[in-house]
């Protein structure tokens, strides 16, 4: 909130997050895992619809998928809008209202689905092939309990991370 404080419209908050990308670009280009891209780009070469639903907002993910040329990616995330004085998230990309926001635009067979987070178990559940990706060490048999056995939980190459290793 205090980040946005007085900024009245949505256009303010993609300046900021211009700004914020425009000097950041090197460190977000480093944290870009290439074994993600690599899995990403054979999705889009084979064909598949790919989507991005993410808790950031819209905007942000735009701009980091811009350094990898895939501006083309339908991306679902948190809405924005002023509230108090700053811009604020007025509906979250988070959980079951991310399965929420996926149907209202007409996503309702989901193939695979990617996440390392335990919030988006909705999503994992709903995919007809899950797969884990660098989820927090103390998560996996959380993941292992609750998806379908021989779900894969790997690791794309984050330090710090489980899953198991996968070359680039």
């Amino acid at each position: 909130w205090i980040a946005t404080f007085g900024l009245r419209r949505p256009g303010d908050f993609n300046r900021l997050i211009d700004r914020y990308v425009a000097a950041h670009e090197d460190e977000i280009r480093r944290r870009l895992l290439p074994a993600a891209l690599a899995v990403f780009s054979r999705h889009r070469a084979a064909g598949d619809r790919v989507v991005v639903a993410t808790g950031a907002p819209p905007e942000l993910a735009r701009a980091i998928l811009a350094f990898v040329a895939e501006q083309d990616v339908t991306v679902i995330g948190s809405q924005v809008g002023p509230r108090l004085g700053a811009v604020i998230a007025t509906r979250h990309c988070h959980h079951e209202e991310k399965m929420r926001m996926l149907r209202e635009r007409g996503y309702g067979r989901i193939a695979v689905a990617y996440s390392d987070s335990t919030a988006d178990l909705p999503l994992l559940q709903a995919a007809a092939a899950p797969v884990v990706v660098n989820p927090k060490p103390s998560k996996v048999e959380l993941f292992r309990r609750v998806l379908p056995k021989g779900t894969p939980i790997l690791n794309w190459g984050c330090p710090g991370r489980g899953g198991e290793p996968v070359a680039d």
